[in-house]
């Protein structure tokens, strides 16, 4: 079973107050099912509203954050370990390493990036960690169908792309998905061999 879930979200204070909500009974529901978390170490935002309640019911936080932005003040002394990285892509690749699965909350650009950063490791055969998007308001919604244009217009392979991602309304069915994931589904050389032939 997946242990260490990687979780991008927006680090924005100012948001309606219902993904806060959503993201503190993830950070809940995550720790009592057993799960850890890492993040990007802020004490903002969804990311610190998942975090916190993480930690509070006995989940551990590891957090990994950018020289330049642990300069501002912005990390939090409730990790387990806080890991200082040069920079954004490097942040992102220590990230993919401590982790056994993701879970995209709402996020702006930068949550978006990390989020299509994973999904292209998945699709090239880098990895098979189980990828949630969590659609909380249906943030995610013309993304998604967005999602569809780009396989539909033969952008990425609809074959290859089935069990890219998955979508969940509800922190219980993100967790639901990570707990059942089979780890064996994916077959690498197909996968890569996909890319090519349609």
């Amino acid at each position: 079973m997946t242990k260490n879930i990687c979780i991008f979200a927006s680090s924005c204070n100012y948001l309606e107050k219902s993904y806060y909500t959503v993201a503190e009974e993830l950070g809940e529901q995550l720790a009592k099912a057993g799960f850890n978390m890492v993040y990007g170490g802020s004490s903002l935002g969804l990311m610190w509203a998942c975090a916190s309640k993480m930690k509070e019911n006995g989940g551990k936080i590891y957090g990994v954050m950018p020289q330049k932005l642990h300069d501002m003040g912005v990390s939090t002394d409730d990790c387990v370990e806080l890991t200082i990285t040069p920079c954004m892509r490097s942040r992102k690749a220590k990230m993919d390493e401590l982790s056994d699965g993701l879970i995209a909350l709402p996020g702006g650009f930068g949550t978006l990036e990390e989020l299509s950063e994973m999904i292209v490791q998945k699709q090239l055969g880098y990895n098979n960690k189980p990828i949630v998007i969590l659609n909380t308001n249906g943030f995610y919604t013309k993304l998604i169908e967005f999602f569809g244009v780009i396989i539909k217009e033969n952008f990425a392979n609809r074959k290859l792309n089935e069990d890219i991602y998955f979508i969940a309304n509800t922190p219980e069915e993100a967790i639901e998905y990570l707990q059942k994931y089979d780890y064996s589904k994916t077959n690498e050389n197909i996968k890569k061999e996909l890319l090519y032939k349609r």
